[in-house]
């Protein structure tokens, strides 16, 4: 199923923040509902998790008004990341193949910043992040279902 949906990046406050919007939207958890960093085994030569990064939110979706889906993270920093405010909002995008995942992203990555290559993705996904030429942080991701 195609769809686009808000990604958002948090500190570690990701619960805390979807605990609030479920609250204030009377919403439900979609998808697989939230997924801690420990629920994956982290690939081979990766730097282990700490038990805190374990607890940390990898994934969270949660269906707020119209069929939108609030998406987010906690982005860690030792794991690399650095949020910031303009680096925590995404519009995230599922297309419905792998082809038309590729072709978006590519188009709309040029002349801009690829922040994470598109390539297969240790949770199953065809994904890829980049900040578009005119500043806006786009993720594609492809899962295939059957």
């Amino acid at each position: 199923m195609t769809r686009v949906t808000t990604y958002l990046n948090f500190p570690g406050t990701t619960e805390e923040a979807f605990a609030f919007y479920q609250r204030v939207f009377n919403g439900s958890y979609t998808g697989h509902g939230i997924q801690r960093f420990g629920d994956f085994d982290i690939p081979e030569g990766d730097t282990p998790l700490s038990e805190e990064d374990k607890n940390l939110i990898l994934h969270a979706e949660l269906s707020i008004l119209g069929g939108h889906a609030l998406m987010a993270t906690d982005a860690p920093e030792s794991m690399g990341f650095q949020m910031f405010y303009g680096n925590n909002m995404h519009i995230h995008i599922e297309p419905e193949s792998r082809e038309e995942t590729k072709r978006i992203f590519d188009e709309l990555s040029e002349g801009g910043h690829i922040n994470m290559p598109l390539e297969d993705m240790f949770w199953g996904a065809y994904y890829g992040s980049f900040t578009d030429k005119f500043g806006i942080n786009w993720m594609l991701n492809f899962q295939h279902v059957e």
